[in-house]
């Protein structure tokens, strides 16, 4: 018997100085068997730095057809792809394809140089694409803060981000390994 994904309730709000976006979210995220909180975690901080009303979690993991997250235009084209973790060149490109942007939030410590090291030459030839790193420290303060009910506050300011619930703080400055900055 397969084992089923465990869900997760969050209450987002979020106050994005940069975008001037404002507002909660009612969350649902299915967490994969195979998934870590860390990832999770990292999937929320991504919905909280692009959070849009048609911003929507996919099946994620359990298909290799869908980013972690996107946002479809009416016509069903898709605006916006995200992926965390260290996805591999082939699926990036395939992304890059499919959509008018592209962000890939990467995390694991020392592994993501080695993993940018090995693909970003074959990359820059995309323009619609953004990489990001999140530390490892950072990265395991939000895995400390995963709750099946969980309740966060999310500043955004200037590239950084702040995630606050009831017991946990975290400074979020991702690294931008590759992208424009206007593409945001």
């Amino acid at each position: 018997m397969a084992l089923k994904a465990t869900i997760f309730k969050a209450e987002l709000t979020i106050s994005d100085m940069d975008r001037h976006h404002y507002g909660s979210h009612a969350l649902t995220i299915a967490r994969h068997p195979s998934e870590t909180d860390e990832r999770m975690m990292v999937r929320l901080f991504a919905f909280a730095r692009h959070a849009d009303e048609a911003l929507q979690f996919t099946k994620g993991l359990s298909t290799e057809d869908e980013p972690d997250l996107w946002q479809k235009s009416l016509t069903g084209d898709i605006d916006l792809w995200i992926d965390v973790g260290l996805p591999d060149e082939k699926r990036i490109r395939k992304a890059c394809n499919r959509s008018r942007q592209v962000v890939v939030y990467a995390y694991g410590g020392r592994t993501v140089d080695i993993w940018w090291e090995g693909i970003h030459d074959s990359l820059t030839r995309f323009g619609n694409l953004q990489v990001f790193k999140l530390d490892k420290d950072t990265s395991e303060a939000l895995a400390a803060m995963a709750e099946r009910t969980m309740r966060i506050t999310a500043t955004l300011s200037e590239g950084s981000a702040w995630f606050n619930d009831e017991q946990h703080a975290v400074t979020i400055e991702p690294v931008r390994l590759s992208g424009d900055d206007h593409a945001q």
